[in-house]
C-alpha cells in the first residue's frame, strides 16, 4: 500500500529586508515527525537547475516523516530582492531566520541539507550555533574560493560564444576584491557576496558533528570511488572529532543541466542516511 502524500505549502517568512519564499513538506496527518530539513540551495544557475531534484528529495523525507523547508534566499527565486542585492552575510542571516521559524514551530533534531555551494553555507550556519551539527551534504563545494573562480570562468566562456578577445577572469576577480559589482552569465554578483564566498569551507565544525556526504560517481568495483578531495576533508573532519562519512550516488549531474534524467538513487541513499540516524537516536 503507497504511502500517503506529504502535505507542501508555500509562503513568506518576513526578514529584516524584505520577505523569504518558503515551501514546507509535512509528513501525511497523523505521521510522527522524525526531524527537521533545512535545505540550502546552490549558488546562481544551479539553483534552478537542481530545483526537481530537491523536490524529489523533499517530498521523500516528508513522506518518511521528516519536516523540510526549502527557502528561497535573497535575491533567490521569489524571495525579495535580485540577485545583486545579495552578500554572503544576508544568506547566512536568512539560514538563521530559517532555523528560528523551524524551532518555533517543530519537534526533533535539526537536519541542514546543502547542495553545492549551499554546503559551505551550512557549514557556516553551524560554526555560528558552536553546539554538535548534523548536515547532508550533496556533491559539496569544499573551498569557496574555488567555486567563484569556477564561476567566473563563464564569462571567458561567454566572450568566446561571442567572438570577443578573452578577458580571463583576473580582471573580475580584482574588481570584486575591491568591493565593486561584476555581471557573469546574467548574474551581477557583488563583491560582497564574492569575498564572503571567498572565504568559506567546510573547517572549524564544532566537535562531535555529524556529516553525512553525497557524491556522484560509481562504486570501486566498476571503476569508480570516492574523489581524493573529498577523502581528505573527511579525515580532517574525523581528526577534528566529528563523524564523516560518504556515499557514492550513481546518476547524472543535475545541478548542470536544466533538463536532466532524475537520479534516483541520490533520494533513496540520503533517505536511507537520515532513517538511520534517525533510529539511532543521535543526540
Amino acid at each position: 500500500m503507497p504511502l500517503p502524500n506529504p502535505v507542501i505549502s508555500a509562503f513568506f517568512l518576513e526578514a529584516s529586508v524584505g520577505q523569504r519564499f518558503c515551501l514546507l513538506h509535512q509528513p501525511p496527518a497523523g505521521q510522527a515527525v522524525l526531524g527537521q530539513v533545512i535545505y540550502v540551495h546552490p549558488f546562481a544557475e544551479e539553483l534552478n537547475a537542481a530545483r526537481r531534484m530537491a523536490a524529489l528529495q523533499a517530498r521523500a523525507l516528508a513522506k518518511a516523516g521528516f519536516v523540510v523547508l526549502q527557502m528561497d534566499l535573497l535575491g533567490c527565486g521569489d524571495s525579495t530582492g535580485d540577485f545583486a542585492d545579495a552578500s554572503w552575510n544576508t544568506w547566512l542571516q536568512d539560514l538563521a531566520l530559517a532555523q528560528r521559524w523551524m524551532h518555533q514551530h517543530w519537534p526533533g533534531q535539526l537536519w541542514w541539507w546543502g547542495l553545492r555551494a549551499g554546503s559551505l553555507l551550512a557549514a557556516q550556519a553551524c560554526r555560528a550555533n558552536t553546539v554538535p551539527a548534523h548536515l547532508l551534504l550533496w556533491q559539496p563545494v569544499l573551498l569557496g574560493k574555488q567555486h567563484l573562480n569556477q564561476f567566473l570562468r563563464l564569462q571567458m566562456a561567454g566572450d568566446i560564444v561571442r567572438g570577443e578577445p578573452s578577458r580571463g577572469t583576473a580582471p573580475l576577480a580584482q574588481l570584486l576584491a575591491q568591493g565593486e559589482s561584476v555581471e557573469v552569465a546574467g548574474y551581477r554578483v557583488s563583491g560582497a557576496l564574492a569575498q564572503g564566498m571567498a572565504e568559506a569551507d567546510l573547517e572549524g565544525l564544532p566537535a562531535g558533528s555529524q556529516i553525512i556526504c553525497l557524491e556522484l560517481g560509481s562504486p570501486a568495483e566498476d571503476g569508480g570511488g570516492l574523489s581524493p578531495a573529498l577523502s581528505g576533508q573527511i579525515q580532517r573532519w574525523q581528526q577534528a572529532g566529528c563523524t564523516g562519512t560518504a556515499h557514492l550516488a550513481e546518476g547524472a549531474a543535475f545541478w548542470q543541466m536544466q533538463e536532466c534524467p532524475d537520479s534516483d538513487a541520490w533520494v533513496h541513499t540520503s533517505l536511507k542516511a537520515l532513517q538511520a540516524a534517525s533510529a539511532r537516536g543521535l543526540p
